[in-house]
């Protein structure tokens, strides 16, 4: 299997940069979570490429991708039009849409703007959350670490991250603190969108195939009931992987999203 690199224009010119892998069938696009980059599908390409046509996209701010103006806060609407004019340009006309975590929030919404691009939506992760809890959830994810003389704000990232299980793997956790160094401020920027979003709205107005998941250490595991009695139409997943899911727990994550894939084709 042969991963391509590639640059996608915005209508204004920005530069998004994705990875991609060719196949028999799709295509399938993924949006990571925050702070990591399309790298976060890399075991999934290696699974199921081939067989799906599979593009993973930096969101601006992240991995290869262009840097909004430090001093802006572009809502998640903003991310969704930026990505969405990433795959025209890409010739995407239409796709299975995967989105974790804050890649899930741009999936549901972009789904929602733009029905006649989806051919399904899988949320690892969904944010059914209330305006309190979303109020909530800031508090402990946004405030940025920045870069230091005394070097502490490595060890912040660092011990960020063991939090949230990637120490699971300790090549994943060295490729998750490179992402997260890269997009210290990208990171505050968008989680600033994730807690601006409604994102139930969009999850209420979704018309195609949706597959939820979460495994059991996700720290949005405890939203994943809410979603499903929000949507009972929805298929639900169970998988393993703490907060990194496609990571930690790569073979049930890829035939789950292949077999949801292949039965929506049908």
């Amino acid at each position: 299997m042969r991963v391509r690199k590639n640059y996608a224009e915005t209508l204004d010119g920005e530069q998004i940069h994705y990875r991609s892998v060719s196949g028999e069938r799709g295509p399938a696009v993924f949006f990571h979570q925050t702070a990591s980059s399309g790298q976060m599908y890399l075991k999934t390409f290696e699974r199921i490429g081939g067989k799906w046509s599979c593009y993973a996209f930096d969101t601006p701010g992240f991995g290869g991708s262009f840097d909004p103006p430090v001093d802006s806060k572009p809502p998640m609407s903003q991310y969704v039009d930026w990505l969405f004019q990433a795959l025209q340009a890409a010739g995407i006309q239409r796709a299975h849409l995967v989105g974790h975590h804050t890649g899930a929030c741009i999936a549901a919404e972009m789904a929602a703007r733009y029905p006649a691009l989806a051919k399904s939506v899988t949320l690892v992760g969904p944010v059914p959350l209330t305006p309190d809890e979303r109020v909530e959830f800031s508090r402990h994810f946004g405030a940025p670490f920045t870069p230091t003389l005394s070097g502490s704000y490595l060890l912040d990232n660092w011990e960020y991250l063991r939090a949230l299980g990637a120490h699971g793997d300790v090549m994943l956790f060295n490729r998750e603190m490179a992402d997260m160094l890269r997009a210290w401020w990208g990171r505050v920027q968008s989680y600033n969108a994730v807690w601006g979003q409604d994102f139930t709205s969009f999850f209420q107005r979704l018309t195609c195939p949706i597959l939820l998941m979460a495994a059991p250490e996700d720290v949005l595991r405890p939203y994943l009931d809410r979603a499903c009695e929000i949507r009972p139409d929805a298929r639900r997943l169970d998988i393993g992987g703490a907060n990194f899911e496609p990571d930690l727990d790569p073979d049930s994550f890829a035939a789950g999203i292949s077999a949801f894939f292949a039965e929506v084709e049908r």
